[in-house]
């Protein structure tokens, strides 16, 4: 398909519209983590029988990942949120880019492929308008574990007998290079050291999954993992963690709306850094067992943020924080460390009204009495998120348009909003 014809797809064609200004409130529940659910997914390639993975959100990248493992020969179904993958017949350890360009995620099936098979043909991925992502540190783990690797034609090619312990250290934390180096080692020859490694609430719900299957694996959620391989593993049956992006989101939606929200089948203790910012924000927040009650406040005050790997401030919640600090009475500075192209969010929130200054990798944001509604587009999943919040706290209509990166992320955002009261269509 020509770019051309992309642009009169059914699926680019879609708009959401909203119209503003009503507060939320009710009871809304989280779906299972996308971030979680793909790494897991891939590690069903690292060994034969039937894998069962409850709690799989229903996304456009989770059946992105399992067309690559079919293309594979993998048997894949995908029913009621759960999966059942079983790779026994798989005959072709390739990722194509038809595929793979659709999201980098895809990358992670590249350590799991290897360690089984030896060999491996990714295609170099695609999928993000938020800056460069390199693969180079994938690369790197899997040439010390004794791996040949070549860049040709705009694949990764990757050939080993058998993968062997390495200690790799990471210059820069990567939450997929740490999951795509700790599914190669769990069957490597000896001991792999990940120094420097995320820790992330996705990197250890992938541990638990790998150590379920057999794996031995230390240290997951600190910066340092340990892994000692196995000569083989057996079947999975895990149930993916909830989704911390989207339970963050839903606390933004009911802190700019001033509402009042429960949110149900979560993981407040995952959003540690982001809760205490609405809550210095104005918000009233309390915590129950798998579950965060918010109470917006008519007054929103300043707060400044960082972006950080996690346990800091996550940089899938900036834009998010972004659209509430527009409403604040004050002046707030959001400070993006993780990636250089993430303020493509700004033009179209200043479409509508708001007052943001971009210098260097910070915003400064100064919060106006309202916004109104206008015609924007979504550059990619988080600045989806960020202009619905906006939407939701506007006075009057607003179109956002180019909403497929939504469906990459976000389950059903609009039914579930609706259902807290918001007048939200997809059209």
């Amino acid at each position: 398909m020509d770019s051309g014809s992309w642009l009169l797809t059914p699926e680019f064609m879609k708009s959401i519209v909203i119209n503003g200004g009503r507060q939320l409130s009710g009871e809304v529940s989280i779906s299972g983590a996308k971030n979680a659910a793909l790494p897991i997914i891939a590690a069903s390639l690292l060994c034969e029988g039937e894998h069962r993975i409850a709690n799989v959100p229903s996304l456009v990248d989770v059946k992105t990942l399992t067309k690559i493992l079919r293309n594979m020969g993998v048997t894949v179904e995908l029913a009621d949120h759960s999966a059942v993958i079983d790779s026994t017949k798989l005959a072709n350890p390739e990722a194509p880019y038809d595929l793979v360009r659709t999201m980098r995620a895809s990358v992670l099936v590249l350590g799991p492929l290897v360690a089984r098979f030896g060999k491996a043909r990714v295609s170099l991925p695609g999928g993000c308008a938020i800056g460069a992502r390199p693969v180079n540190l994938h690369i790197m783990g899997l040439e010390k574990m004794g791996a040949t690797i070549a860049i040709e034609h705009g694949y990764i090619e990757a050939n080993a007998e058998r993968l062997k312990g390495a200690r790799i250290y990471f210059d820069i934390v990567t939450v997929t290079g740490t999951e795509n180096l700790m599914m190669a080692a769990a069957l490597a020859d000896g001991v792999t050291i990940l120094e420097n490694a995320a820790r992330e609430p996705e990197v250890i719900d992938l541990a638990h999954a790998l150590i379920q299957m057999g794996a031995k694996i230390e240290g997951a959620g600190t910066d340092v993992i340990r892994i000692t391989g196995v000569e083989k593993l057996r079947p999975m049956n895990y149930r993916v963690l909830p989704d911390r992006i989207e339970t963050g989101t839903f606390v933004i939606a009911a802190a700019i709306t001033n509402g009042s929200v429960i949110i149900r089948d979560c993981a407040p203790q995952h959003l540690d850094a982001l809760l205490a910012k609405v809550a210095e924000s104005g918000a009233e927040i309390t915590l129950g067992e798998g579950t965060i009650r918010i109470v917006g406040s008519e007054t929103i005050k300043p707060v400044n943020v960082k972006t950080l790997p996690h346990p800091g401030f996550p940089t899938d919640m900036q834009a998010q924080i972004m659209s509430l600090m527009c409403l604040a009475q004050g002046t707030s500075v959001i400070n993006e460390t993780i990636f250089e192209n993430r303020f493509t969010h700004v033009a179209e929130l200043r479409r509508m009204g708001a007052d943001i200054v971009i210098e260097g990798g910070s915003a400064i944001v100064k919060g106006v009495p309202k916004l109104l509604g206008a015609p924007v587009m979504a550059t990619d999943l988080r600045a989806s998120a960020s202009l619905i919040l906006a939407g939701l706290a506007a006075e009057g209509q607003t179109v956002i348009s180019r909403i497929y990166h939504l469906d990459r992320g976000y389950e059903n955002i609009e039914g579930k909003l609706s259902a807290l009261g918001a007048d939200i269509k997809r059209v």
